[in-house]
């Protein structure tokens, strides 16, 4: 199987022997990181540094002159990665013999949502959240396929994996996160992370909705959670919080807003592309999920996109609903944490890899390079070997 190791310029810069470190490993592909959100990251081998701390998403090359004068666009990284850092970094792992994809974070942008609020999903009690741009309105739209098209089409790269390519909600690790207070499950994951912009509720209106209804629909169901008791899991619960019509007629709304989305950032980026270039969504197989894993539906995706990267650190289940699909020149790439510290199991590599190759995997990525120990990576490597 093929395996691609996540990496961010950070890692390669500055160290020469990152890139054939890497591609010691055994992977064939680095998945590098071009446009990505803010984060403070470990680089345990680095020789010059043992911290890396990026204030802010942003594109870690320069951004196009075409994006002079327009709201929003996208931010230049500072001094953590100076100048054109991809550019610089997949020069050198494509030295190395690894080819390179680009990693590109589209809705997740807590700067953004800092800068210019009326971009940020705003729940169903008017409270916004700036890391999670609504992907309704037209121009965060317009702003996220353009990023979509830049950030992925970078020289050096055969390929791309479009992170956040939806829905943004509650569930994200914000700053030092204090939301694990109660157990929101499936369904109250869903309601709190439903949107009331005005673009939205314009949504909800022509599915036959009124918005201001549903919110206090929404607040209400939502009560007796707050006070402690149980949230009722999977999209059943969330049928019988808001009843079955309107939670049907609210995932309508948002299931046609992330599809059209998708469809159009793909476009935007086959159109930059060379012939051949590969486009890869992160994906969850369950439409109404959020986050880093756009939810999906399985058939529309894969008519769209060449494949999905799909997260299985807590077991390659994801990956069926995919793989009934039955889309044989599609690619299926199983998502494996090996970072030990972040919940990771390197040492099962082989045996979870040869799992998710059972249930239709074609690919492997390996979340991550840069983050690993030597430990760590000596599993990968051993497990690689084995494969």
């Amino acid at each position: 199987m093929k395996a691609s190791a996540f990496v961010y310029p950070w890692d390669v810069n500055g160290d020469p022997e990152a890139p054939a470190r890497i591609a010691g490993l055994g992977v064939a592909q680095a998945t590098l990181a071009s446009a990505y959100h803010s984060t403070r990251a470990l680089t345990l081998r680095h020789p010059r540094h043992r911290i890396v701390t990026a204030e802010h998403a942003a594109v870690l090359y320069p951004p196009g002159a075409h994006w002079a004068g327009r709201t929003p666009r996208p931010y230049p990284s500072g001094d953590w990665a100076p100048g054109d850092a991809f550019g610089e970094a997949a020069a050198a792992l494509a030295d190395a013999g690894l080819q390179v994809h680009t990693w590109v974070v589209l809705a997740h942008n807590s700067r953004l949502g800092a800068d210019h609020p009326d971009t940020s999903v705003v729940n169903a009690h008017g409270d916004r959240y700036p890391w999670a741009p609504c992907i309704a309105q037209p121009a965060t739209r317009a702003y996220l396929t353009g990023l979509a098209a830049e950030a992925a089409v970078r020289p050096g790269a055969s390929g791309t994996e479009l992170e956040s390519l939806g829905w943004y909600g509650l569930a994200h690790l914000h700053a030092h996160d204090k939301t694990a207070g109660v157990g929101l499950g499936d369904a109250g994951q869903y309601l709190m992370s439903l949107c009331f912009c005005p673009s939205c509720r314009e949504g909800y209106g022509a599915q036959g909705l009124d918005a201001a209804e549903l919110a206090a629909t929404v607040r209400a169901a939502l009560e007796p959670v707050w006070r402690g008791a149980p949230s009722d899991g999977g999209w059943a619960g969330v049928g019988k919080l808001l009843g079955e019509e309107t939670a049907a007629a609210t995932r309508a709304w948002r299931d046609a807003t992330a599809r059209t989305l998708q469809e159009a950032a793909v476009r935007a980026v086959r159109d930059a592309a060379p012939e051949g270039f590969q486009v890869l969504l992160h994906a969850d197989p369950v439409s109404y999920h959020c986050g880093a894993n756009a939810g999906v539906d399985p058939a529309h995706i894969l008519s769209v996109a060449d494949g999905v990267v799909v997260p299985c650190t807590g077991g390659p289940a994801p990956l069926t609903p995919f793989a009934r699909e039955n889309r044989p020149d599609a690619v299926l790439a199983a998502n494996f944490t090996v970072v030990s510290g972040m919940g990771g199991s390197p040492g099962t590599l082989a045996a979870d890899a040869a799992e998710a190759r059972r249930l239709g995997a074609t690919e492997l990525r390996l979340y991550h390079a840069g983050l690993a120990s030597d430990g760590d990576l000596e599993a990968v490597r051993s497990a690689l070997t084995a494969l």
